[in-house]
């Protein structure tokens, strides 16, 4: 046979050998995957992969069901929430409520009291609302957290009465507080407050040897108490003074026990912005926006009881603009072709005090603002108001002086005796 037929033959042999094992009928050796690759694990005799169904081919098999058990929460952390098979977000959930007791719980020894403050509310004419300065006075007396958290307790007020259920040791400080707005003995003081600015603050050289510095807390303010006469000096040589400007009205009284509000503030309007319109030419207007420029303070006094120290809340507010920046927008338009516009952006100077002060009622106190925007407008120098660059808003030293005074007694109480508020102690059993 030649050698290439014989090549041949071999060839075929080992092909026919090939398919003969992969028939139905083949069988693995003896020794055969498991020998080779290591038996399956107990419980599955199937195998890594599963057993061939009898048509030779792989089943599908489902992956076992995995719990959330075996997932280690994290220190503090919220086990989340189990979620549908389609992932739908919790339900929204509302608090619970319920009636409560039927009594106030008084554990901490709260007992209910109500004060008469018709001494006071009654003379407070044209004032709206004037239990809400008792109440105002109360609240900072003893803390805003005081009514809003252990021990339970409530603070309520009509023109007539104020009703508190507290603890003894709050009724009592709630009753020295009722106590200086009803005594008859006070109730013709009143406070004289002088408004003005000083361009230079250099009236403190001569002022010093005559005033005592009082602690101030608001950055960039300071304070002094002096006797009456030291203070008359001290506006004696004020007023002489060239840059001495005085803002308050003549005579301008405070009633001991009610609060005032004095305010120069003026509104200034400016052009902050553009509005597209699509009915007028050119297409846009202007937007204008407001704001406030002045100043404005906010006064509540109160004297104790005995009338020997005056209490005061003190609250200014200042805002001036130093100028408005212009600014220039180019507008494309339909009708008209690009057009331009100036709009302002203003530059802005604000300063907030919120203080409250303590002094002997028979001295003035004097509180220096620092050198602050002036509350009336200050032209200043015209001539350097039209150069750019150098025009700088006016700024003074601001002064406020407080003084106790006494008004002409009504005729109907002279020589009227201290007195306190009537307080209600009796009978609350604990229910509404």
């Amino acid at each position: 046979m030649p050698r290439g037929h014989y090549l041949t033959a071999l060839f075929m042999l080992s092909l026919t050998a090939t398919a003969v094992g992969q028939q139905p009928s083949w069988m693995p050796p003896a020794d055969g995957g498991d020998a080779r690759y290591g038996a399956a694990p107990a419980g599955n005799a199937a195998g890594r992969y599963g057993a061939a169904g009898a048509s030779g081919q792989l089943q599908s098999i489902p992956l076992p069901a995995r719990s959330n058990d075996d997932i280690t929460p994290l220190p503090g952390d919220t086990p989340a929430a189990p979620m549908s098979s389609l992932g739908a977000a919790p339900v929204a959930s509302r608090a619970k409520v319920s009636k409560g007791p039927s009594s106030l719980p008084n554990e901490h020894g709260q007992v209910m009291r109500e004060y008469d403050i018709r001494p006071y509310t009654l003379r407070a004419i044209g004032v709206e609302r004037p239990e809400q300065t008792i109440v105002d006075w109360v609240l900072r007396e003893t803390g805003y957290e005081s009514w809003h958290s252990e021990p339970l307790g409530f603070l309520s007020a009509t023109r007539e009465t104020l009703r508190v259920y507290h603890t003894e040791q709050m009724q009592a400080v709630v009753a020295d507080i009722v106590d200086r707005f009803v005594n008859q003995q006070n109730e013709t003081k009143a406070f004289a407050l002088r408004i003005a600015t000083v361009r230079n603050p250099n009236w403190r050289a001569r002022a010093m040897p005559l005033m005592t510095p009082v602690p101030v807390q608001s950055p960039g303010m300071q304070g002094w108490i002096l006797p009456k006469e030291n203070a008359a000096l001290l506006m004696a040589d004020l007023v002489r003074r060239t840059d001495f400007r005085e803002h308050s009205a003549s005579g301008q009284l405070v009633r001991n026990g009610q609060a005032a509000l004095l305010s120069t503030m003026r509104p200034r309007q400016y052009i902050k912005g553009i509005v597209r319109t699509q009915n007028t030419w050119p297409g846009f207007q202007p937007e204008t926006g407001a704001l406030e420029e002045g100043a404005s303070m906010e006064f509540s006094p109160l004297l104790s009881f005995d009338g020997a120290t005056a209490d005061a809340i003190v609250k200014i507010r200042i805002n001036q603009v130093e100028k408005m920046q212009p600014v220039q927008l180019d507008i494309p338009t339909q009708m008209a072709g690009p057009q331009r516009m100036q709009i302002e952006v203003p530059q802005l100077t604000s300063a907030t005090i919120h203080e409250r002060f303590r002094w002997p009622a028979d001295q003035v106190l004097l509180l220096s603002m620092g050198v602050i925007a002036p509350p009336t407008p200050d032209k200043g120098n015209q001539l350097l108001n039209m150069l750019p660059g150098i025009d700088a808003p006016a700024r003074a030293d601001g002064l406020l002086m407080i003084e106790v005074k006494g008004t002409a007694p009504p005729a109907a109480t002279p020589g009227a005796v201290p007195s306190t508020a009537l307080r209600s102690p009796g009978g609350f059993t604990g229910r509404y």
